[in-house]
């Protein structure tokens, strides 16, 4: 019997993660997730689900969701991805990770299956969690879409809402490369006659989405700017104010009258105490300020951008990594030139390579300055900050998950 590291080991090396390399472990279509979903005798049949998609803000508007829900009293389900520090973060229940030997269980009864059908890290994942929620009897399972909808593979299930949160240009080798292109992805989540809220009325893919609920006789609701400006929730960055609004709308079309006004807004306050989320302008030291965000295409890092101009501090310290397909000298170019910036790349085979990044980036004495490794970069904007200065750690998930896991080895407490 393999141990739970060598089950995760071979989890990751024999099936590869679209988020770590790439296209090559990209397979979208649903015959394969169908088939598994067959075989497991159609675990996601046995819970209400919600099913979230959205270029930004979904992870952050499923945490929401599964707070409010939580707090009502309700055993949520919460499937996720990508994770920070643990694999088990993808899969919850009440703010609980899955314990080790239910993914070490499930992996050894269906390894045979999966190696015969060749599954991807993402179908075996999305199956792990439908039969874990339906073992635990869960009352609803908020279910995150990983890449696009249309194909991906999370989309057998039947919700009881869909949910869009935004349309951005991420992901444009694989969803298209205009926002129509991609909301017509997105939208292969608006089932026949399931309802969905749309987090922001944009022009340019409104009629994608409203042509989309006709044809499959979905009831559809547009977020109004500014609808529900007295909600406030402990997630901190200026751009949780859209995610919350589409929480909120969306907890309104769920609701039979169950869940109250005090219930509501005790879960928006209460995110990361009830669900455990990181990586949203998160808090790590108060001297000098050291702030994390997960916040890494140019729809995310444009908020960030704008929120760091409100920021009181006496100098920035961009702590920065990249994957590849980025358009880096756009995104540098959103942060103030005067910033000293710390560069390096993440630990993935995707992560945009040092000597690459010298070639896109003007690096300027004194302020640019280019590392071996992100963790050594971090290091070396501690060395420098002054008490009152701001470290920021953005660019990708991986470097905030490799600074995270570098803080928990080292017992390194801010």
């Amino acid at each position: 019997m393999s141990s739970y590291k060598e089950t995760l080991d071979w989890m990751f090396s024999k099936l590869p993660m679209y988020q770590r390399v790439g296209a090559a472990a990209y397979r979208p279509g649903l015959e394969a997730m169908k088939k598994l979903d067959a075989y497991l005798n159609h675990p996601h049949e046995k819970f209400k689900s919600i099913h979230i998609g959205g270029t930004n803000g979904k992870g952050s508007t499923s945490h929401m969701l599964a707070s409010v829900l939580q707090e009502a009293g309700y055993k949520t389900g919460l499937y996720t991805s990508p994770h920070l520090l643990d694999y088990r973060e993808r899969i919850k229940i009440n703010g609980a990770m899955i314990p080790e030997g239910e993914v070490l269980d499930f992996i050894e009864k269906h390894k045979p299956y999966f190696v015969e059908h060749k599954l991807s890290f993402f179908e075996m994942t999305v199956g792990m969690a439908f039969s874990f929620f339906e073992k635990e009897n869960v009352d609803f399972a908020i279910i995150e879409v990983g890449l696009g909808g249309r194909l991906d593979a999370s989309n057998i299930i039947k919700p009881i809402l869909s949910i869009i949160t935004n349309i951005g240009l991420d992901h444009t080798q694989f969803l298209g490369t205009t926002r129509p292109e991609i909301a017509t992805e997105k939208a292969g989540i608006i089932k026949e006659g399931v309802p969905v809220v749309i987090g922001e009325q944009h022009p340019e893919t409104e009629a994608v989405f409203r042509n989309k609920a006709l044809k499959m006789k979905a009831p559809i609701f547009f977020v109004k700017n500014n609808t529900f400006q007295f909600y406030e929730s402990d997630l901190k960055g200026s751009y949780q104010k859209a995610n919350l609004q589409t929480t909120v709308l969306a907890i309104q079309q769920l609701n039979a009258g169950e869940i109250s006004e005090e219930v509501l807004k005790n879960g928006l306050s209460k995110v990361v105490k009830n669900t455990h989320l990181m990586g949203r302008w998160q808090t790590l030291s108060e001297q000098p300020k050291i702030i994390a965000d997960v916040g890494h295409n140019k729809e995310g890092l444009e908020y960030i951008a704008a929120q760091l101009k409100n920021t009181t501090y006496d100098r920035l310290h961009l702590v920065m990594g990249f994957v590849k397909g980025r358009a880096i000298e756009e995104l540098i170019a959103l942060f103030p030139a005067e910033a000293n910036f710390y560069i390096s790349t993440p630990n993935l085979e995707r992560g945009y390579a040092v000597k690459d990044l010298k070639e896109v980036i003007n690096e300027r004495e004194n302020t640019t300055k280019f590392f071996d490794t992100i963790t050594i970069a971090f290091e070396s904007a501690k060395v420098v900050a002054m008490p009152k200065d701001l470290i920021f750690i953005c660019g990708s998930t991986f470097v905030l998950a490799e600074i995270l896991a570098h803080l928990k080895e080292n017992k390194i407490n801010l």
